[in-house]
């Protein structure tokens, strides 16, 4: 015989699937609504205005919204601290108030590695991964991220 009583079995399955997802961070501590990430990937720093311009956008649609930038391939120029584009104006000025509405910012080992740029050349608080494509199938696979390419 089950020691667990069966009409109790459903909302004890429940509460481990709750506690499944928090410890997951499928769902945010102290929330009953699913976390929401989107990834946009760039390969390519020429669609780096645009780009940030849809996250603006974005940003200020649903402002609950976690929003991971993986930049790989030429798309890490942007962040490359005094990138600017080809008209002057400088990323960063656009990418700061990004990172301080919590965008988060990440770059491709392989992609410095191959390209023998130096990490002390990016802008403050942009995060290395090992691998670009890992980490968007990562946010994908592991945290239901939704996928953006610009």
């Amino acid at each position: 015989m089950c020691p667990i009583p069966y009409r109790r079995l459903p909302a004890m399955l429940l509460f481990a699937c709750w506690a499944l997802c928090v410890s997951s961070g499928l769902i945010a501590e102290g929330s009953t609504e699913p976390r929401r990430t989107v990834v946009y990937h760039l390969d390519d720093s020429e669609r780096a205005i645009s780009m940030l311009r849809n996250i603006n956008n974005h940003h200020a649609a649903d402002p609950t919204i976690r929003i991971v930038v993986v930049a790989l391939g030429a798309g890490v120029d942007f962040l490359l601290d005094g990138h600017a584009d080809d008209r002057g104006n400088s990323y960063d000025a656009l990418v700061d108030p990004l990172m301080l509405e919590g965008v988060e910012f990440r770059v491709c080992g392989n992609t410095l590695k191959g390209r023998n740029i130096d990490a002390v050349s990016l802008l403050p608080d942009v995060q290395i991964v090992p691998s670009g494509v890992a980490e968007i199938a990562r946010l994908q696979i592991a945290e239901g991220a939704a996928y953006i390419k610009p």
